[in-house]
């Protein structure tokens, strides 16, 4: 049975938590999660890289010099790629870079990357009730008390503001929702802690 640690404010285990097997002790599968990364990341690609074609130059209307006697090569036109300001061949144009990956597997993909985490030890589980006030010092001791690794992602929830304001401001930490959770940022992360109202959303997107 997956089981993890619930942290103190001081970093100490306080008790375990039960994890649901289906999701936590589900089998990793190393190919899915590649695929769902490499989704997520190509999606954040902007796609606007654009040259300009021999069509879309100013100019060149006349060909540069006429076509036999000169001695050099015969030309059409100064737009052509072989002149300096010319356009470019086979030139870029906007494109998008979405990779389709089902709906299945992108579960299968979020299940394996947590699966990993609840395996290697690196979960944890927080209260929010722990920070009662915003404390950069009091995260900062969470985390060097439990010996948690960076990179670290927090999920939480929006209304935990206390707890994400102390946490926010940490080098190499960054605090996400539930909802917006990436499977990208949870191979990332080195560790995982997740708020207790946190864990059945996160469970629920994986189910």
């Amino acid at each position: 049975m997956a089981n993890a640690p619930q942290l103190d404010v001081s970093g100490k285990k306080a008790k375990d938590v039960s994890l649901d097997d289906a999701v936590f002790a589900a089998e990793v599968k190393p190919h899915l999660v590649h695929e769902a990364v490499r989704s997520e990341l190509n999606s954040d690609r902007a796609g606007t890289a654009a040259t300009k074609s021999r069509g879309l130059i100013s100019g060149g209307r006349s060909k540069p010099w006429r076509q036999k006697g000169t001695g050099r090569a015969r030309q059409g036109t100064i737009r052509a790629p072989q002149f300096t300001g010319g356009g470019h061949a086979f030139a870029k144009q906007p494109r998008g870079y979405n990779q389709k990956v089902n709906r299945k597997a992108v579960k299968a993909a979020l299940r394996s990357a947590l699966a990993s985490h609840a395996g290697e030890g690196t979960l944890a589980i927080v209260a929010a009730s722990a920070f009662e006030e915003p404390s950069t010092k009091a995260a900062r001791g969470l985390v060097e008390g439990a010996g948690l690794a960076t990179p670290l992602v927090v999920v939480a929830q929006p209304d935990e503001q206390a707890l994400i304001r102390s946490f926010r401001n940490l080098e190499r930490v960054a605090v996400v929702s539930p909802a917006e959770l990436e499977i990208a940022a949870v191979v990332w992360a080195r560790s995982l802690v997740v708020t207790e109202d946190a864990l059945p959303v996160i469970t629920g997107r994986a189910s």
